[in-house]
């Protein structure tokens, strides 16, 4: 299927479903989180552990004969920066293993379609993939221009009628689209209720993030992507990682033109640029420069995937600085302060190693080149709060610094760079040719 798809960019697909057989739905099990919640149908990962290999062929014989129906998720709302509320929607166990075999089988497909650009929920590429990318297109390419673009509630927005028809594109196999289509409509129960579902895809839900890919290939990367070719005569770079995209323009009336016949292009499919957080900035090697002439203090900046991008010089020469984001780090520190009050009467010992593997998941993720001073702060407020958590497990404050800095030698990782710079990496991934073209 790879190779195929991967020759004929037009070719369809016929006959997909027979690909889900009971071995691939055993390993889709055992690739969800274990931890996982549990849908409407409360069933946990351990308890169908139990009965996994006995309910795997009845599961595997109601999908090849169409007896199998999907339920609706269940809706939990989750906190967002700035105090609104993300909904989820939790699927049942056996629909999660239902989409996990068709997200196997449709990415060796997909992946061989999606552009290079596209970073978002890809195999072989993450986060810090579309940010080093991001890095070297700025600091390589002539960037005077910024442009921010967020989607207005992308997931929840996504039209029925224009996903199917996107899939029909590639997928011709009618049983696997009333599977899609069943995942789609199947709606979320929600204060005992069932909320029917007439647009948009759960967040949450195992196949969202292919579905969303794939909607915004055809909604957005194939035409950015000939638009830049068309109409642009100055550099332009493009990233995307899911909703989130960012574009870099090397002159302001191109960068103008495109956020405009951006938002015309996504009208098209029922899709939002949101008014608040799509921005259209100066930014790049002259952005400084620039700003002190029009008696500005200092470039604007722009947040991406956790980090705050920010203007900086080295040397004379220009420099991007990527700092982590102050409201994830404020957030993230007081849920740390939070949790350490709550456990402070545990064993010392059971806490440091918890805090240990909550700091340095932290760092594995923000510690990159220019960070270390925002990070050494987070690690000095983490270790002000553990300290004051243990000075309150009793009346008497018997904790000397020796012997509490011995704890945080022992429990807590240093705060030291985990990363490359981000031209090593990239060019190292892409064997010297640009993700970005």
């Amino acid at each position: 299927m790879r190779e195929i798809a991967k020759r004929n960019r037009k070719c369809q697909f016929t006959t997909l479903l027979h690909h889900i057989t009971p071995s691939l739905l055993v390993e889709s099990f055992y690739a969800l989180s274990k931890h996982a919640a549990a849908g409407v149908d409360g069933v946990t990962w351990r308890e169908y552990e139990d009965r996994l290999y006995v309910r795997v062929h009845e599961l595997h014989r109601e999908i090849q004969s169409g007896a199998y129906r999907a339920q609706p998720s269940r809706r939990v709302y989750i906190p967002k920066s700035g105090g609104k509320l993300r909904p989820l929607g939790i699927a049942a166990l056996e629909d999660k293993i239902v989409q996990q075999a068709v997200v196997t089988v449709l990415n060796a497909v997909y992946e061989q379609d999606f552009l290079g650009f596209s970073y978002g929920f890809r195999q072989g590429k993450g986060q810090h993939d579309a940010l080093d990318a991001l890095s070297v297109g700025i600091e390589r390419r002539k960037v005077n221009w910024i442009l921010d673009a967020d989607i207005r509630a992308f997931f929840d927005e996504i039209d029925h009628a224009w996903m199917l028809r996107f899939l029909e594109y590639r997928i011709a196999d009618r049983r696997i689209l009333r599977l899609i289509q069943k995942w789609l409509t199947a709606g979320v129960m929600e204060d005992g209720k069932r909320v029917a579902s007439t647009r948009g895809t759960p967040q949450g839900a195992v196949i969202s993030p292919l579905l969303a890919n794939i909607y915004l290939h055809y909604a957005l990367d194939l035409w950015a992507h000939q638009w830049r070719k068309r109409y642009a005569t100055g550099d332009v770079i493009l990233v995307r990682y899911a909703d989130d995209s960012v574009m870099g323009f090397q002159y302001e009336g191109e960068a103008r033109r495109f956020l405009t016949a951006m938002r015309g292009r996504l009208a098209e499919f029922r899709l939002e640029l949101h008014p608040e957080k799509t921005r259209l900035i100066r930014f790049g090697r002259f952005a400084a420069q620039q700003c002190q002439v029009r008696g500005q203090r200092k470039p604007e900046t722009f947040d991406f995937l956790g980090f705050t991008h920010c203007c900086g010089q080295y040397s004379g020469g220009f420099k991007l600085v990527r700092l982590t984001n102050k409201k994830r780090m404020r957030a993230t520190l007081v849920k740390i302060r939070q949790t350490l009050m709550r456990r402070r009467h545990e064993a010392v010992p059971v806490v440091g190693r918890w805090l240990g593997s909550v700091v340095r998941g932290y760092f594995n993720y923000y510690a990159v080149p220019g960070n270390m001073r925002r990070l050494s702060g987070s690690l000095s407020e983490v270790c002000r709060s553990w300290r004051h958590a243990l000075l309150r497990r009793s009346q008497r404050h018997r904790l000397s610094w020796p012997r509490f800095n011995r704890l945080t030698r022992k429990y807590l990782p240093p705060c030291r760079v985990a990363h490359p710079f981000p031209v090593e990496r990239f060019y190292v991934n892409t064997f010297g040719r640009s993700r970005m073209q």
